[in-house]
């Protein structure tokens, strides 16, 4: 009887191992995401800061999808070599023009997400306008840990 209950314990014990350093080796790889509407994105970066999971930039990661700067902790965000973010002003897509149009109150809304040293990279490019542009290479690197 006692060894079963030893047995019990060293199964649970070695699960329970396995079962933490798996969830602590979690991550999420971003590359080539285009973006897309700003909620989906925000529900999305809550759930993966609330799960741990590490995150690794490596590839394209433009518009909504830059909103992981925001939300997951920096110390938890690693950049490849490969690694872009895009940022342009905020839009809403009106059916009459069938066109983007600009919004500056959704700009004003997507800046309040991103981390200050995001904001001041943005503003000192010019701030967010419909033109995109991108954060790689050595200026990336200064902000976020190169991935091991």
């Amino acid at each position: 009887m006692q060894w079963r209950t030893i047995l019990a314990g060293a199964l649970a014990s070695a699960f329970f191992g396995v079962a933490s350093s798996t969830m602590a080796a979690a991550e999420v790889r971003i590359g080539g995401d285009p973006g897309g509407e700003v909620s989906s994105y925000i529900s999305k970066y809550e759930q993966i800061r609330d799960s741990g999971e590490r995150v690794v930039i490596d590839g394209p990661c433009l518009s909504a999808c830059t909103l992981v700067t925001g939300f997951v902790p920096r110390d938890r965000i690693c950049v490849t070599q490969r690694a872009m973010l895009g940022f342009h002003a905020a839009s809403y897509y009106d059916d009459v023009s069938r066109s983007l149009v600009p919004t500056r109150r959704g700009s004003r809304l997507v800046m309040s997400f991103y981390p200050p040293e995001i904001r001041r990279w943005i503003n000192r490019h010019g701030g967010l306008t419909p033109r995109l542009m991108t954060l790689r290479g050595r200026e990336l690197t200064s902000l976020y840990n190169t991935c091991r």
